[in-house]
């Protein structure tokens, strides 16, 4: 049995952006020391494709960076289609735009659980800013808040913008370059324009990575700085 995400499980966004990505010669859905890998690249270079978070690719990730460059793509919905299907998940019965909007420091939501692999050489991250659309199906087998819609699908409508973050240093692009240092969460988070506890994971990540230290104190708030 090999670990991993194949090709019977994974949704349609995962499969259109694993296509979108891959470029002639690569192989897809390869095992490599066990692990199903969405794109083999040159013998040497994995690409992992990651529609939700990051946590269960976790072991997977520091066992194939040892051995192997990894680069981990993940997509976030800059815009989003609500589409509503009937029971068959297939006929549409209505559509909205949602008013949700994914932004790139969003990233950090999933990073919490491995920071501290940014640091190895052999590994970086590529962010996807996305238009896509959310299928939601009327078969009664919803959440317990929306018990006759459930989350059926996610599909990929278009790639608007691809990020790179291959180094600790490379996601303090995050901290405006005007704000005081040494700053705290709250201060980055009107700075920046973020939610408090968004600030909260970036400066934890950043912290783990090695890009942010803890100075001191404001009254009970930590300070910060590179």
């Amino acid at each position: 049995m090999t670990n991993g995400i194949g090709t019977l499980q994974e949704k349609s966004l995962h499969a259109a952006v694993k296509v979108w990505y891959a470029t002639e010669g690569d192989r897809l859905e390869h095992v490599v020391d066990g692990y199903v890998v969405d794109i083999v690249r040159d013998d040497s270079t994995m690409i992992e494709i990651q529609t939700g978070g990051f946590t269960p690719l976790k072991r997977k990730l520091q066992e194939l960076t040892a051995d192997y460059t990894v680069r981990l793509v993940h997509p976030i919905a800059a815009l989003k289609w609500i589409v509503r299907v009937a029971g068959d998940g297939v006929k549409e019965i209505g559509r909205r735009r949602s008013p949700k909007h994914g932004r790139a420091e969003h990233i950090f939501e999933q990073l919490v659980s491995i920071p501290e692999l940014i640091n190895k050489d052999s590994f970086s991250v590529e962010l996807l800013l996305i238009e896509e659309e959310e299928v939601r199906c009327y078969d009664g087998k919803g959440s317990w808040r929306h018990p006759e819609w459930r989350r059926h699908d996610r599909r990929l409508v278009e790639v608007s913008q691809q990020r790179v973050f291959e180094r600790a240093g490379d996601f303090l692009a995050f901290v405006p370059e005007d704000l005081p240092r040494p700053f705290t969460n709250r201060e980055l988070a009107d700075a920046g324009g973020y939610r408090l506890p968004l600030a909260g994971k970036m400066t934890y990540c950043l912290r783990r990575m090695g890009a942010l230290q803890v100075t001191g104190k404001r009254g009970n708030a930590q300070l910060f700085a590179e």
